[in-house]
């Protein structure tokens, strides 16, 4: 796809917008008050807002490579911030995809560059379900687990936050877990256990 042809789709697109509601881009203009921080994966081929079916102005987005959550990105922390104080958003989701390239590199002993510090996020997670991974014989199969406990862990991170502490007990923010199958184009709920993960966990993690 050439630059220009970006230009021109764009055009078309916000004609067809405008044909269809000519109070559109006016009501975007408005200010948003989205219901959904969507944390997903950089990946081109899983777009949030498509794979949804959603419009402008629904979901809050942030995505990065296989779907982190780490204390200690600025970028991260910030997104979450806002969206809970701030835009007051219901739902928080967490979502990963399945054949994702970064969760594999985690899975490689391989040297990654500058991706050694991200990948290492997703290499302890496979440290801590280590047992149950390695049981897995088919490693396509065993990469799917791994996708799926990234996406887990990724969740529990976030709940680890203050922002989401305090959203979560006061009732109004809730957490999901979800898994995009880019070989059938749906999506999975992971059906997490929170309640039981909490239960463990909380005693240390707890922050308000």
């Amino acid at each position: 796809m050439e630059i220009n042809d970006i230009f021109e789709n764009n055009r078309r697109w916000a004609a067809a917008k405008m044909a269809d509601d000519p109070d559109f881009f006016s009501r975007l203009a408005g200010g948003q008050s989205p219901s959904m921080l969507y944390i997903g994966c950089s990946d081109s081929r899983v777009t949030a807002e498509e794979v949804m079916g959603v419009c402008p102005g629904d979901v809050f987005v942030m995505r990065n490579i296989a779907n982190i959550v780490s204390s200690t990105d600025m970028s991260a922390m910030s997104v979450i911030h806002y969206a809970v104080t701030s835009l007051k958003v219901r739902h928080v989701v967490i979502c990963g995809h399945y054949c994702c390239g970064g969760v594999e590199a985690a899975m490689n002993p391989e040297e990654g560059g500058i991706l050694n510090p991200w990948l290492r996020t997703i290499r302890d997670v496979y440290r801590l379900h280590q047992t149950e991974l390695d049981a897995i014989d088919d490693r396509t199969a065993r990469l799917r687990r791994l996708i799926e406990l990234n996406v887990q862990e990724q969740c529990v991170n976030i709940i680890k936050t203050p922002d989401i502490q305090r959203a979560w007990k006061e009732g109004r923010t809730e957490v999901h877990g979800w898994v995009f199958d880019i070989e059938t184009g749906l999506i999975r709920d992971l059906e997490i256990d929170f309640d039981s993960i909490l239960k463990r966990i909380m005693k240390i993690y707890r922050t308000i």
